[in-house]
Order: C-alpha cells, then sequence, then structure tokens
C-alpha cells in the first residue's frame, strides 16, 4: 500500500488524532448497524468497513482505488465483509438493498457530490438511515490556513448548504457535529468496570464545529444521543506537555539564532550605510543619465519625425512608380499582343509561300525531267545523224554510185 498522502487514512500511518476523529465516526454508526446490511462508500483502506462488521449482519466497502481496495481485501478478511471497486456515485449495486449507506469524509471529494446524495437514496431499503459526514468550510478554511487548501476537496460546505442540500432528498435529517474534547477520565486500574459519563450540558454550536454529521432518513427517526468516544491511548495533558517541550527545544533554538543574528545584524547595518552612500552616488550617476538618456530620446523623436517625412515621400514616389508600372505594363500588353498577332500573320503567310515554293520546286523537277528526256531524245537523234552521214558518204564514195551516175542512173546524192 501506498504511503499516506492526505487522501485515505492509511492505519499505522497517521498520528493519534487524525486516526480517532475518523475511526470515532465509524463507531458512531456502528450502533446502527447491528443485525443491518451496510453499505459503506468511499470504504478507503477498508478499516471502517471492518469496525461496522462487528455488529453488522453484512457489510460491502465501496472504492474506487483498485490499490485501496487490494489493501483492504488482504487486511481484512471477515465472512461479513466484502470490498467492490465502483464510484461511490455509481456503484452498480442494486436497488434498496441496503439497510444503512455511510460516507465519510467522502462527499467534499466530489465534484458531482449530488450524485453520491441520489445513489445512496437509491441503495437504501424505505426504512433505511444514510450517516454521511464532512468538514465545516468555515473552520477547516481557518485552521488550513498556513498550509493551504487541501488539494484532494473539489467542493466543502457550510452549515447551511450541507443542510439544505441534505434536506432536498431527505425529508428526515438529524444534524450533528464532530469535535475533539478535553475530558478527566478516572479509571481503575487493572480491571475492566463500566462507564458513567456525564456530559456538560450546554447546546453544540453549528459555526465554531471541526465536522458536521448526519443521519438521513425517508422515514421519521427516534432520538438522537450524543456519542462519546474516549480513546484510553489519549492522555491530552501529557500530550500537551511534550508538545510544550518541543515548543520550548524549538524556542531555545530560536534565542541561539536570533542573538547569533543580532551580531550578523550590526555587521549589516554597517554594511547598509555603506550602499546607501554608494547608492546616492549610483542615484546622482543615474540622474546625469537620466537627462542624457531625455537628451537622446528627443533626438530620437525628431529622427522619427524626419524617418516619417522620408517614408512618406517614398511612398509617395513608390505609387508615381507603380502608376508608371502599370501604364508600361499596359503598353506591353498591347504590344505583346500586336506582335503575337504579326507572328500569326507572318506564319501564315510564310506557309502559303512555303507552299507555293514546294509546288515550283516540284514543276521544275518535272521541266528537268523533261529537259533530260528531250536530251537523250537529241542526243539519240544526233548519233543515228552521224550514222546516216557515214552511211551516205559511203556510198557517194563507192565505184558503183560512181558509175552509175556517170551513165545517168541512180539517184543523186547532194551533201549538206
Amino acid at each position: 500500500m501506498a504511503e499516506f498522502t492526505g487522501e485515505r487514512v492509511i492505519p499505522g500511518q497517521v498520528d493519534a488524532d487524525l486516526w480517532n476523529e475518523h475511526y470515532a465516526r465509524y463507531l458512531f454508526a456502528s450502533r446502527l448497524a447491528r443485525g443491518k446490511r451496510v453499505a459503506d462508500l468511499g470504504s478507503g483502506t477498508g478499516y471502517g468497513s471492518a469496525a461496522l462488521a462487528e455488529t453488522a449482519l453484512h457489510v460491502t466497502g465501496v472504492e474506487i482505488s483498485a490499490e485501496a481496495v487490494e489493501f483492504a481485501r488482504t487486511q481484512y478478511t471477515s465472512p461479513k465483509v466484502e470490498f467492490e471497486c465502483a464510484s461511490a456515485t455509481d456503484t452498480g449495486l442494486p436497488k434498496g438493498s441496503f439497510d444503512l449507506v455511510v460516507a465519510f469524509e467522502v462527499i467534499e471529494h466530489l465534484t458531482d457530490w449530488n450524485d453520491l446524495l441520489r445513489e445512496a437514496k437509491r441503495l437504501l431499503t424505505p426504512g433505511g438511515q444514510f450517516v454521511v459526514s464532512t468538514p465545516n468550510r468555515d473552520y477547516y478554511a481557518e485552521s488550513r490556513r498556513l498550509a493551504g487548501p487541501n488539494p484532494f476537496h473539489e467542493h466543502e460546505f457550510s452549515y447551511e448548504e450541507f443542510d439544505a442540500a441534505l434536506r432536498e432528498l431527505f425529508p428526515y435529517v438529524s444534524l450533528f457535529v464532530q469535535n475533539h474534547s478535553a475530558a478527566v477520565v478516572f479509571q481503575p486500574l487493572g480491571k475492566t468496570a463500566g462507564v458513567d459519563i456525564r456530559m456538560e450540558k450546554a447546546a453544540a454550536q453549528a459555526e465554531g464545529a471541526h465536522f458536521f454529521l448526519a443521519v438521513c432518513a425517508l422515514s421519521p427517526q427516534m432520538g438522537s444521543p450524543s456519542f462519546v468516544y474516549l480513546p484510553t491511548a489519549a492522555n491530552v495533558l501529557r500530550e500537551r506537555e511534550h508538545h510544550i517541550q518541543k515548543l520550548e527545544s524549538e524556542l531555545s533554538q530560536k534565542t541561539t539564532w536570533l542573538e547569533r543574528n543580532i551580531g550578523e545584524h550590526a555587521e549589516l547595518v554597517a554594511a547598509h550605510q555603506h550602499l546607501k552612500i554608494e547608492l546616492e552616488s549610483r542615484n546622482r550617476w543615474a540622474e546625469d543619465l537620466n537627462q542624457q538618456l531625455n537628451a537622446v530620446r528627443e533626438r530620437v523623436v525628431m529622427l522619427q519625425e524626419e524617418v516619417a517625412s522620408e517614408q512618406k515621400a517614398a511612398r509617395e514616389t513608390v505609387v508615381q512608380y507603380e502608376s508608371k508600372i502599370g501604364e508600361l505594363e499596359t503598353e506591353v500588353a498591347a504590344r505583346t499582343g500586336w506582335a503575337m498577332e504579326t507572328e500569326k500573320r507572318l506564319t501564315a503567310e510564310l506557309q502559303a509561300r512555303l507552299q507555293e515554293l514546294s509546288a515550283c520546286v516540284d514543276l521544275l523537277h518535272e521541266s528537268e525531267r523533261r529537259a533530260e528526256e528531250r536530251t537523250q531524245w537529241a542526243l539519240a537523234l544526233e548519233s543515228q545523224r552521224l550514222e546516216l552521214e557515214a552511211a551516205l558518204s559511203a556510198v557517194r564514195g563507192s565505184r558503183w554510185y560512181k558509175l552509175g551516175r556517170s551513165i545517168g542512173l541512180g539517184p543523186e546524192v547532194q551533201p549538206k
């Protein structure tokens, strides 16, 4: 089990006063638990459920911390007590299954504290009782003024608020106050005897109470007797004497510390005077520096004004440049459009000229082909002419031709 943090009481890890104030509540409720089925909401480490089980028929402890539930199951093994890991605002237990429900120092730990009251009412039988306790907000705040608020508390109650919240759900409410009270005890040594308790007849006051405890029911209740728990281990006077001795020891230590510090104080006073003189000198230096700083500030203001003026002029120049740039952009856009249109037109013309040129080239190739054919034809004719001339020359030179011509026979062949 973890060490005590202030959230849950762990037996053996808290001082006697804290243990007694928590344990006493369960003893108070044990008078109402005789022979009953009891639910202990926010059962913590289980010591209270075990105390109730001494008189109850059966006790069910409900605790949201699994670690605390495991500790309780290990420490308290009576067949009359069991522990369930669940929220006190939503236990999951059957409706109307308990004659007594207790919730000690739980409600102030919850943001949804109204749900705790509703769950307790749901679990009760028609004639059942609900016992609930919480610290008095006003007293608790005063007692913890040095330590600060309890970090585990979500909502603390005044008497009026606590009473009103209970009466919204339960028509019958008996409110008690719980306090540590001094007592003078006469107890025989070595034997056990009866107890005769005499309480001073004075009305309890809610304003100065340490804790509030209420017994709530859905039907009328009989009587509200006072309950006194007097631990045998408590000897208030002896504890006070030990406490006084401890305070005296602390006071002696503080006196020694004070005497030692008186001498140190004298040295500190001298050092203070020295520092005071040095501080005055530095103050004068700071004043001179402040005057220089003021002059610099004035110069800065002047420079800021000059910068502002130059910035204004620069902004005006920028506006002019932007206007000129706009005009140039418009002109460039127009020229770009003209250039693109011209390029488009020239491209179309060039393509047409290229088509014409291609046709001319085709015609030229055709002409060249025809010229070549005619050249070949002319060359063939020339060859034939030469052959004919050679044959003709042979004819004119032959003796038969000459003989025939001499007698007037044969054709006359004239040279070209």
